[in-house]
């Protein structure tokens, strides 16, 4: 019979677990919580590649600097190799005289007892655990892990293997809505582009014709293909700001919104900014619906009100954060929002707020410009 405070941090483990839907960061939270409920100096987790190595390696316990200096990934070699090929848990007084050891970097911190455990779904392993430096007292020597420290580890493995698994499923479905998303935006593209293209053709053809025998009736011609050429223009700017990859795992969310900003005030003649103020990293699902809610709060901005100016501000707001996009256009009855809201993607935009526990708050009135706020929590 497992102690209540064992049994309560495991609850505290797996719920912290189940909060996290992105791999990386289940990942992290199972190495973190593991350290935590063994109370352990160091802490990592290994998933292995197809070619001798890790796919990914997360650390609990050891800092940024010395991780770095510690360099490259380790390989599939000693201890780690008989983890993740027999899969069964290993527990061992000094993992330094145990004769699968092979040394470690010279920035590697020392670790004495050791305590593994697999990771796995049925015959596959999923990856390994491993503890070191147990926070104890070991006055007759020996490992400082227990039995007990053991079946804690087994529980919460079994349960990591669901939450890897479900984190693994959740991202390979936003894969497929995204790549469906993309294929979506790209025939909407090709046909309404396509359209405009061979309207403009057209009536340049006519305007051609037209220029001998009635030149008023050619410079008629010739101001629709202007505007006809300028609609086509939007079509390409919206599609390329849905298909622009927002770049959130690479350079975070400030920058992406930056790049976006820049690229909208450059195609645009309004002026378009930027504001940010102590934003810190958000899970990728709160980015990402930000950075979708920015994108067509903007584009309905510059395609839909004539706004001369448009705002852009993101802040700090306890764990989480608010995006604020204010233009100073033509506005619209937001009680009409039945009749505006889909034109206007409110509708999406209170979905990607819903979806990830935030808020949508829309301010507008015919000529005095319109305000979009959405709130997020943090992780």
């Amino acid at each position: 019979m497992l102690p209540r405070t064992g049994l309560a941090a495991v609850s505290a483990a797996l719920l912290a677990m189940n909060r996290r839907l992105e791999v990386r960061e289940v990942l992290q939270t199972i190495t973190t919580s593991a350290r935590e409920l063994l109370d352990a100096e160091y802490a990592a987790l290994g998933v292995p590649d197809d070619h001798g190595g890790f796919a990914q390696f997360v650390v609990a316990g050891v800092s940024d600097d010395r991780w770095r200096a510690i360099g490259p990934l380790p390989r599939q070699h000693g201890i780690l190799a008989a983890m993740l090929r027999d899969a069964s848990p290993q527990r061992l007084a000094d993992v330094r005289r145990d004769p699968r050891f092979e040394g470690w970097p010279d920035a590697h911190p020392e670790l004495a007892d050791f305590i593994g455990m697999p990771i796995a779904d049925g015959e596959e392993v999923l990856g390994a655990l491993f503890l070191a430096n147990k926070r104890c007292e070991r006055p007759g020597g020996g490992c400082g892990f227990t039995g007990e420290d053991e079946q804690l580890l087994r529980l919460l493995a079994e349960h990591a293997a669901i939450a890897l698994t479900n984190a693994r499923l959740y991202e390979r479905s936003r894969e497929l809505t995204i790549a469906g998303e993309r294929a979506r935006i790209a025939h909407e593209l090709h046909d309404a582009v396509s359209q405009k293209l061979f309207s403009l053709r057209l009536t340049a053809q006519a305007a051609t014709a037209l220029v001998g025998r009635d030149p008023d009736r050619a410079r008629e011609e010739l101001r629709r293909v202007a505007g006809l050429a300028a609609e086509a223009a939007d079509e390409l700017r919206a599609a390329v700001v849905e298909l622009r990859p927002a770049a959130l795992e690479e350079d975070g969310l400030v920058a992406a919104l930056r790049s976006q900003v820049q690229v909208l005030d450059r195609a645009h003649s309004a002026r378009v900014v930027l504001d940010s103020e102590g934003v810190r990293a958000l899970p990728a699902a709160q980015e990402e619906a930000l950075l979708r809610v920015a994108q067509e709060a903007l584009h309905n901005a510059l395609r839909h009100s004539g706004a001369r100016r448009v705002a852009v501000s993101l802040a700090r707001r306890g764990t989480g954060a608010v995006l604020r996009v204010a233009d100073d256009g033509s506005g619209f009855d937001p009680s009409a929002v039945r009749r505006a809201g889909r034109r206007l993607g409110l509708v999406s935009m209170r979905d990607r707020a819903d979806g990830v526990g935030g808020t949508l708050r829309v301010e507008s009135e015919p000529g005095r410009g319109t305000v979009i706020e959405m709130e997020v929590p943090g992780g």
